[in-house]
């Protein structure tokens, strides 16, 4: 079973010669614009594999000679396959570890005797404590000594790190604002170990690596960027889009303290090992032309306008023969014989991509159009990660679909229930009891008898503190009656909305249990039983607490399944991704765009208001400080916008989507 399919996903499918040049001189000439060695791998595990090399390799070669290997570890997420894989080879290949020291990067300040959720801990529960390291040879940070000895504490880590000769391999992820380890913006080059303030940003990822609801500490103990730089080999790894922008800004930027991982453009052995998605905003990965001559498909040539049109701020039927010679666009100036041919082939692309009939219209030429005529009605399947990413994603998409006539189902792969205040769960206790009160002449000693329960408990729960599994229950069932009303409001049947509460979501922390056989096989029974024409899932696996991912890898996985045992209704089926809550589609990769008009609009808006557990009270609206019908309305607009300037039609917003293509 293929259980990391989304990561597979490659909208425009990248040249291998962009990715994995095959000599020095073609290395040379994609790299260019690259002041980092860089490699990109199509796939994380081969990443993985040539960073683990590199480190049995010396592991061994210290081994062979009676000598430490030392190597400086951060506990970030992205690390997580590493240490998977040197565990693997310490079970499977005889990989020991009985030489190698380890200098944790940062510890969290402060933090009580008692805590668990230590960066160190973090360390032991994902590497130390499944291979043979001595644990005198493990040293990390203090986050618990008192803040009058944290500078002493600091000049004893760094001389113990000299003591043992330096860091031979310093393996680090780097955090959406460019920090290493835990040094932020505005951290010098020439910085040592001291303890510092923790961004707000990385306090959001931090949250997430706890994995609990316990709130981070406010300070880290690091390793400083002159600490970081003193290892004689540095490897920096990063996975999916939601790193895509800061590793171009730190390979391809200037050398900035805004972006501390910048700083490794000084070190002569630093080597970024990233996947495909994390590279997608390199100039090689994104703007070929710029680096090389370019295999012209048509995506590439509809990206390379788009690009152009942006640059010169033009619409695509006004680009000139000199527009396109002075920005490094000849190429196509001679393969399409002038820019009027090449403008009015994508623009016509751009147009075909537009359509007001998402399931297909009927009884139409469909020759142009995104999807077919037939079958029509068509039975349409939604699949939504949370309770409400169907309607803030695609809600103006599922009204037209309702609207033709198609047979919509709604699946709500997770109940959502840990990002439901409190406040909420308190309401819906007071409308309980008081109902009973009212109607039950307080006899129902079950409600009297949770109801004190649960107020006793959210009377005395503390920051951080989990909740029972009864207040996560209700935490689920409110948001499944949100999620029944939006459903209802767009028109859809009751029997037509599908709970599957996959179990790798009831972790009852921020941090999920593994996605697995158990997860797929809910979702494929769904699948089989309705044989859909056409499937939505989400494509938006920026969403920064990997939920969209796990549930995209289910339903794909579920798919994939089904095509191997066969199933016949696969070939009448096409697989739709949408965007929305956290990232849109560049336009260049649109397939499929959805309009609204003004009133459509405001019903996608009302259908989102549905979801009253998520608005200002949600936990978990991360760094972008509007609300979800706000972001979708701004993406929807500037969807719109996009195909405005570049001299389509102008609408009030477009839905956007991006086919999916079977492995």
């Amino acid at each position: 079973m293929r259980l990391n399919l989304s990561s597979q996903i490659v909208l425009n499918k990248i040249p291998e010669e962009f990715y994995k040049p095959k000599t020095a001189i073609e290395r040379s000439e994609i790299t260019r614009l690259e002041k980092l060695p860089t490699d990109i791998f199509p796939k994380v595990d081969e990443a993985v594999k040539s960073i683990v090399d590199v480190i049995e390799d010396e592991i061994r070669l210290k081994q062979r000679v009676g000598n430490y290997c030392v190597l400086g570890l951060g506990t970030g997420n992205s690390l997580t396959p590493v240490f998977n894989e040197l565990i693997r080879r310490h079970k499977e290949n005889n990989l020991s570890f009985n030489n190698v020291v380890v200098f944790n990067a940062y510890e969290y300040f402060p933090l009580s005797p008692t805590s668990q959720h230590s960066a160190i801990n973090q360390l032991r529960d994902r590497f130390l404590n499944f291979v043979d390291i001595e644990p005198q040879n493990v040293f990390s940070p203090d986050g618990t000594i008192s803040q009058e000895d944290v500078q002493q504490h600091c000049r004893r880590f760094e001389q113990r790190i000299k003591t043992f000769g330096g860091i031979d391999v310093m393996l680090l992820g780097i955090g959406r604002i460019g920090n290493i380890a835990t040094n932020e913006p505005g951290s010098g080059l020439t910085s040592t170990s001291r303890i510092i303030l923790i961004d707000p940003t990385s306090r959001e990822e931090m949250t997430m690596s706890f994995g609990t609801n316990e709130p981070v500490p406010p300070c880290s103990i690091t390793m400083g960027i002159s600490t970081i730089l003193s290892s004689r080999k540095i490897f920096l790894t990063a996975w999916g889009e939601e790193k895509a922008d800061i590793i171009r800004k730190t390979v391809e930027g200037t050398i900035t303290d805004a972006i501390p991982a910048s700083f490794l453009q000084t070190h002569n052995d630093a080597h970024v090992v990233i996947d495909l998605a994390a590279a997608s905003r390199l100039t090689r990965i994104v703007h070929p032309w710029l680096v090389k001559s370019c295999n012209w498909t048509d995506k590439l040539v509809r990206s390379a306008l788009v690009w152009l049109c942006q640059l010169t701020g033009k619409p695509i039927l006004k680009l000139t023969n000199k527009d396109y010679n002075e920005n490094g666009l000849s190429e196509l100036l001679a393969l399409y014989g002038s820019a009027y041919n090449a403008n009015i082939k994508i623009f016509n692309d751009l147009q075909h991509t537009i359509t007001g009939w998402p399931g297909g219209k009927p009884d139409a030429d469909d020759t142009y159009r995104p999807e077919r005529a037939t079958p029509f009605p068509k039975r349409v399947l939604v699949f939504s990660p949370h309770p409400d990413d169907d309607v803030i994603s695609m809600g103006g998409t599922i009204q037209r679909l309702v609207s033709q006539g198609h047979e919509v189902h709604i699946a709500y792969e997770t109940s959502g229930n840990i990002a439901v205040g409190d406040e909420e769960v308190t309401r819906f206790m007071h409308f309980i009891n008081g109902f009973n009160q009212l109607f039950g002449n307080s006899e129902d000693k079950v409600i009297i008898k949770k109801y004190e329960e649960i107020k006793a408990f959210l009377a005395s729960k503390k920051e951080g503190d989990m909740d029972t599994q009864d207040i996560l229950t209700i935490k689920g069932l409110i948001r499944r009656g949100e999620a029944r009303t939006a459903s209802t409001f767009s028109h859809i049947p009751l029997d037509r909305v599908h709970f599957l509460d996959l179990p790798f979501y009831e972790s009852g922390k921020i941090e999920k249990l593994p996605m697995g056989e158990k997860d797929v096989r809910i979702v494929q029974k769904l699948i089989a039983e309705i044989q859909p024409h056409q499937i939505y899932v989400a494509g938006d696996l920026a969403d920064p607490h990997g939920t969209h991912r796990k549930c995209t890898d289910a339903v794909l996985a579920a798919i994939d399944e089904e095509k191997n045992a066969g199933a016949e209704w696969l070939k009448d089926c096409r697989i739709w991704m949408y965007r929305g809550a956290w990232a849109e589609w560049e336009i260049e990769n649109i397939e499929m765009c959805v309009p609204m008009s003004p009133e459509e609009l405001r019903t996608k808006r009302n259908a989102i208001l549905k979801h009253q557990s998520q608005m200002e009270s949600a936990p978990f609206l991360g760094n972008d400080e509007r609300l979800f019908w706000q972001r979708a309305e701004d993406r929807n607009r500037g969807t719109a916008d996009l195909y405005d300037h570049l001299g389509l039609a102008c609408y009030e917003a477009m839905e956007a989507f991006v086919e999916y293509k079977l492995l």
